[in-house]
């Protein structure tokens, strides 16, 4: 399940190289990025641990596609897609997300 924070991400990532590559180029970067995350249905468990979220009520875990980490959750039989972050920003911005 993708939190609405995590689809705002991916529009913003398709938007900016929509505008700075080309459409097709946008596509095939979030298209890479979903097709990675359905391995987490029926792997919930094979992303690393975030330590940045580690003091988090839940386990947070990350897999990286390219230059992006998706970061989610998994409770209740449940994946959530909390976050799609670019590893090029401070990684510091990673504990200052909000779910």
């Amino acid at each position: 399940m993708w939190t609405d924070t995590s689809l705002a991400q991916l529009q913003e990532i398709f938007d900016y190289y929509s505008f700075n590559a080309s459409i097709s180029v946008a596509s095939k970067i979030v298209k890479r990025i979903v097709k990675k995350s359905i391995i987490l249905e029926s792997n919930p468990f094979i992303g690393v641990k975030e330590q940045l979220l580690a003091d988090r009520l839940f386990e947070y875990r990350f897999l990286v596609v390219t230059k992006y980490k998706v970061i989610y959750r998994f409770n209740d039989d449940i994946v959530r897609i909390v976050a799609v972050f670019d590893c090029r920003q401070n990684p510091k911005k990673v504990g200052k997300l909000k779910e």
